[in-house]
C-alpha cells in the first residue's frame, strides 16, 4: 500500500468497527488475515476468526468505542504501521468464549495496533495493550500492589520461593 493512503484506509476501518458494520470492517482485511491480541484465547486466523472474535466483543461492550490517538506511524515503505488508540467500553454482555460474565462496569485504556499490509488490505494486525488495566476496572481490584506495601512484600516472597525452586529443578537441555 502506498504510505499516503494509510491515514485513509485506517480511518475507513475504524469506522467500519465502531459502526459495527463487520462486513465491511473485513472488507479491510485479506481473506488469510491474522489478528492477535491480549483479549483472545488464540490468534483469530481467516475472516471467520475475525467476524467470531468481533461479534464476541460487540455482545459483551455494546457501545465499544475505539478513537485513534495520532499520530499513525507508517513505515517509510508502506508495509506497516502503528495506530495508537484509546478504547471505552461498558461490560453490559457475557463475554463467551470464555464465559466472563457481564459486570456493568465501564473500561478505558490505551494501546496501539499494528497493521501489515499486503496489497491493499491488513493481512496481520497485532493489538497490544496492558490486560492489567481492563482487568482492574472492569472487577475493581488492583492486582498491582502498592509500593511499600504487605501484599508487595507477599508477591516479592512468593517470587522468590518461586524462583528458587525453578532454579532447583531446571534442566540444561
Amino acid at each position: 500500500m502506498k504510505p499516503q493512503q494509510i491515514p485513509a484506509f485506517v480511518e475507513g476501518l475504524t469506522e467500519a468497527w465502531n459502526s459495527r458494520d463487520l462486513d465491511r470492517f473485513l472488507s479491510f482485511l485479506t481473506e488469510d488475515v491474522v489478528w492477535d491480541d491480549p483479549a483472545m484465547q488464540a490468534p483469530a486466523e481467516g475472516h471467520d476468526a475475525v467476524r467470531s472474535f468481533a461479534e464476541t466483543v460487540l455482545r459483551a461492550f455494546p457501545d465499544f468505542d475505539y478513537v485513534i490517538r495520532h499520530p499513525i506511524c507508517i513505515a517509510a515503505d508502506g508495509s506497516r504501521c502503528a495506530v495508537p488508540w484509546r478504547i471505552t467500553a461498558t461490560n453490559l454482555g457475557v463475554m463467551d468464549p470464555p464465559g466472563f460474565a457481564a459486570t456493568g462496569r465501564s473500561v478505558e485504556f490505551e494501546g496501539v495496533d499494528l497493521l501489515e499490509f499486503r496489497g491493499e488490505q491488513a493481512c496481520r494486525i497485532d493489538t497490544l495493550f496492558n490486560p492489567l488495566v481492563p482487568a482492574e476496572q472492569l472487577l475493581a481490584v488492583r492486582f498491582r500492589p502498592d509500593p511499600g506495601s504487605l501484599r508487595e512484600g507477599f508477591a516479592v516472597w512468593t517470587q522468590r520461593i518461586r524462583a528458587a525452586w525453578v532454579r532447583a529443578t531446571k534442566t540444561d537441555a
